[in-house]
């Protein structure tokens, strides 16, 4: 697939978000009729992975609403937050302005940040939660965080697990609640295209551009555009817990996150690697 080809559908997936933006401003999912609590999208694991963030500069790729953008900024960050769809950059500058959040977001494809936060380096580049899938090549974005880096700065992912990925979240017709595989592990076949009125939170249906494409990316994919990208990878967790019930037979766990009673498989990953 071309470059320009590329381009064609990551502009489709900017026209998707941007529709999706008031659906889920209006969800009980992001529950933002209330104060916005952002800790509730972090694992523990993550802080401890993170460490202090007083003084440090953080850029959020791929941050839609900002959510856990804010959280950075409360925990001592100057934080930013980066991501395509107007609608949702605009929505985010209104949420941290209610919270009393200080966060400066812009919006810019991932590929093109270097350019729109004008050549500045940041502490840490964090990522994750379902933004890899949404880019064709890892490969530039792994350059591309490279440069945003300082010396000795810290990229740090936290993913939904390709296996999660492979797994359909609803039966086909005919099916029972058994969990299939329904989708690629592994990248290389092209993206997924998606038409869906309906997004991974409840409220009403999404108007206009329902067409969305996704990418397969297996985590030694990941591991190998780091690599390449001159990136040293320093620690990789596997967590059986998600930040949301994805299935009727997933259970509540004491951290409010949610598992399966079996089998215990990776739904999440978190990737530490430095410059």
């Amino acid at each position: 697939m071309t470059s320009a080809e590329h381009d064609r559908l990551m502009r489709a997936n900017q026209a998707n978000w941007d529709a999706r933006t008031p659906v889920h401003l209006a969800s009980r999912f992001y529950g933002l009729d209330q104060d916005p609590d952002p800790e509730r999208w972090f694992a523990p694991w993550e802080w401890d992975d993170l460490g202090t963030l007083t003084g440090r500069d953080v850029v959020h790729l791929q941050c839609h609403l900002g959510t856990e953008t804010i959280a950075f900024a409360r925990r001592g960050a100057r934080a930013v937050g980066l991501d395509f769809s107007e609608a949702s950059v605009a929505a985010a500058t209104g949420i941290a302005a209610k919270a009393g959040a200080d966060v400066t977001y812009v919006r810019a494809n991932v590929y093109d940040a270097e350019a729109a936060l004008d050549g500045r380096q940041f502490d840490i580049v964090y990522t994750g939660k379902g933004a890899l899938c949404y880019l064709p090549d890892l490969d530039r974005w792994a350059e591309v965080v490279g440069r945003l880096l300082r010396p000795g700065g810290r990229l740090y992912v936290v993913e939904f697990h390709p296996l999660l990925n492979s797994l359909g979240p609803k039966p086909a017709p005919g099916e029972g609640p058994e969990l299939l595989l329904r989708h690629d592990y592994l990248g290389g076949d092209g993206p997924e295209h998606r038409d869906a009125t309906h997004t991974y939170t409840d409220g009403p249906a999404v108007e206009g551009a329902t067409d969305s494409y996704e990418w397969m990316h297996g985590i030694g994919e990941v591991v190998n555009a780091l690599s390449g990208a001159g990136l040293t990878v320093r620690r990789l967790r596997e967590s059986d817990e998600l930040p949301w019930p994805r299935w009727p037979q997933i259970v509540r766990t004491e951290s409010g996150w949610w598992r399966l009673t079996a089998p215990r498989i990776p739904l999440l990953y978190g990737l530490l690697a430095t410059r």
